[in-house]
């Protein structure tokens, strides 16, 4: 309830020399107490005067901050919302991208082998007539086969003892001429040793000590594939030394007559 005019009306007495604290103790403590309290709320008034317009602007303020501090928390709530959305179509657009990806490498890759496929294609197709020619060989080599089989199966059990000449009297002369009597085909140029054992055993042998001439070839076939146990006529002890080195590594045993 204090006004401008009461602080106005109080003033003359603040002005007294007497109103002080001191006269007023003096005169008594009730007065002392009275003249204190007026002047504090004098003084009270001069500060709540700039405090009053302070508060309503602090309430009016704080109203002001509270709506922001909602519609910031709406804002807020939205945001964290589409952040979610976002992250989720993040997550579908990362795996779209990977699996892009991935089809683009499948495809590169089809591509490559594509591309090596149609170049081993090219590259073969002249292979084409030689495959072919030989497909027909295969079926030819197939009827001839049993004749084939029976003159070196011949040569294995019965062509030991012999020499070349003989040898090859056997074969064309007499073998040839049966198996033509009895219709039974068989190839023309029957190479026996070509049939019977690869180049690499043969280049084996030669490096064993095993001379590179036919008869000494067909004498080492003999030996290896034959059912029976062989008997070397060996004067120039060729077959010893080249039997001793090729079972080296099998501890070869040999007694000396």
């Amino acid at each position: 309830t204090i006004n401008d005019e009461t602080v106005e009306l109080v003033q003359p007495y603040f002005e007294m020399e007497d109103y002080t604290l001191q006269q007023g103790k003096k005169v008594c403590g009730n007065v002392a107490g009275l003249l204190s309290w007026t002047q504090a709320m004098v003084v009270f008034y001069g500060v709540n005067r700039e405090v009053l317009p302070l508060k309503a602007n602090l309430a009016k303020q704080e109203g002001r901050l509270k709506i922001a501090n909602a519609e910031k928390d709406k804002a807020q709530a939205e945001l964290d919302e589409k952040q979610a959305e976002l992250d989720k179509v993040q997550a579908k657009f990362d795996a779209a991208m990977k699996e892009k990806l991935d089809l683009e490498n499948d495809a590169e890759t089809c591509k490559r082998k594509m591309q090596a496929a149609s170049a081993l294609i090219d590259g073969l197709s002249g292979e084409k007539v030689r495959w072919t020619q030989q497909s027909k060989e295969f079926k030819s080599q197939i009827k001839r086969l049993v004749g084939d089989i029976l003159l070196c199966t011949g040569f294995l059990s019965y062509c030991g003892p012999f020499n070349q000449d003989f040898r090859n009297l056997l074969l064309k002369d007499l073998w040839e001429t049966e198996l033509r009597a009895h219709k039974i085909p068989f190839s023309e140029d029957l190479n026996i040793i070509s049939m019977l054992v690869d180049q690499p055993t043969i280049s084996e042998w030669n490096l064993q000590g095993l001379p590179g001439d036919h008869l000494s070839i067909q004498n080492g076939i003999i030996v290896t594939k034959a059912s029976r146990y062989p008997l070397l006529v060996d004067p120039q002890t060729q077959g010893k030394a080249w039997v001793k080195n090729k079972e080296q590594d099998n501890e070869l045993q040999v007694n000396s007559v």
